[in-house]
């Protein structure tokens, strides 16, 4: 395994440890969630340098507009969720009541 290997793993998996252990806010979920696809966008980015191959070119940017857009809905969510129960805290969110 090759450092910059290493270094992309251990950030994906540093995100999804702060997702499993943090969860206490949705926005720190969503914070964690935004490392998660920039680590692996860096690490698509540079697999599709690595393989010299105009094929793969567009698959990282295709990948950075499924971010924004699943940024976007989060913020979204975010914000409907803090007008209608006056806090981010997941545990306050339960979709099971009316």
């Amino acid at each position: 395994m090759t450092p910059v290997h290493f270094a992309f793993s251990t950030t994906f998996v540093l995100g999804l440890l702060g997702l499993t252990f943090h969860r206490s806010h949705l926005l720190s979920a969503l914070l964690c969630l935004e490392g998660m696809m920039l680590s692996l966008y860096v690490a698509l980015s540079l697999w599709t340098l690595q393989l010299n191959s105009i094929n793969f070119s567009p698959t990282p940017m295709l990948m950075l507009a499924f971010s924004a857009c699943e940024a976007s809905a989060g913020l979204a969510l975010l914000v409907a969720a803090s007008r209608t129960h006056g806090t981010d805290r997941l545990q306050a969110l339960n979709i099971l009541q009316c």
